[in-house]
């Protein structure tokens, strides 16, 4: 005889699902179904916690737009002549308190004057003191005054400035000095870097090439009308 299991005892019990699986859960009881991609709605634009949008491309700007080459190498000038004066004062404390001593070489067929001439302490002193002198100027002109202005003393009396390609802004300390470095590439090849702005469509330099920025004036002038023209992004 085969043994079967025994009847439930009586009572309100709800009888055995069918096949031994649980009912199906009612109408509306699963989670909606996800979007179609799988993924949520992206935020709203400018939303709390969420960067802002990047910026979009600026209008592309004529050659006029940007500092001519003449006025760059004025600027350069005006920046090198406080440097060269400095330099020239320790050089000539220098010549004037070491011993100079002149020979005059005469013979058959040449007839001339070696001088020679031992710098002195105060000398020596003087010279370094110069090039340290110099090398502060050169800091604070390049680094801090034309990464946080955009004009170093020469770009401001020959009124434009340097600022980045993307953000229409100075470049900071810290670039600004990385650019004077890159002029060295510049220098390069017969110095034909800086020759380039005479034929670029931006008028940069390699070191501007390299750095992503630009020359513009202070007071921009307005451009006649024109496709794909606008002001430069300050």
């Amino acid at each position: 005889m085969t043994d079967q299991p025994p009847p439930p005892p009586p009572g309100n019990y709800p009888p055995p699902p069918q096949g031994g699986y649980p009912p199906p859960p009612r109408q509306g009881g699963y989670p909606p179904p996800p979007q179609q991609g799988g993924y949520p709605p992206p935020p709203p634009q400018n939303a709390p916690g969420y960067p802002p949008p990047p910026p979009t491309p600026g209008p592309t700007l004529p050659k006029e737009a940007y500092t001519s080459w003449l006025h760059r190498v004025g600027a350069y000038i005006v920046d090198v002549i406080p440097a060269a004066i400095v330099i020239g004062i320790g050089q000539g404390i220098a010549l004037g308190t070491g011993d100079n001593q002149c020979v005059t070489d005469s013979g058959e067929y040449d007839y001339g004057v070696s001088c020679t001439s031992s710098p002195s302490a105060i000398g020596i002193i003087a010279s370094v003191l110069a090039s340290i002198l110099v090398l502060a100027y050169v800091i604070w002109n390049y680094g801090y005054r034309q990464g946080t202005t955009g004009s170093s003393i020469g770009k401001s009396v020959l009124k434009f400035k340097v600022i980045s390609e993307k953000t229409g802004q100075p470049i900071g300390f810290g670039m600004s000095i990385v650019r004077q470095i890159a002029h060295i590439v510049d220098g390069l090849a017969c110095y034909i870097g800086y020759l380039w702005p005479l034929w670029d469509a931006k008028r940069q330099t390699f070191a501007d090439k390299i750095m992503s920025t630009v020359c513009v004036p202070l007071n921009p002038q307005p451009l006649p009308p024109g496709p794909q023209q606008g002001p430069p992004q300050h």
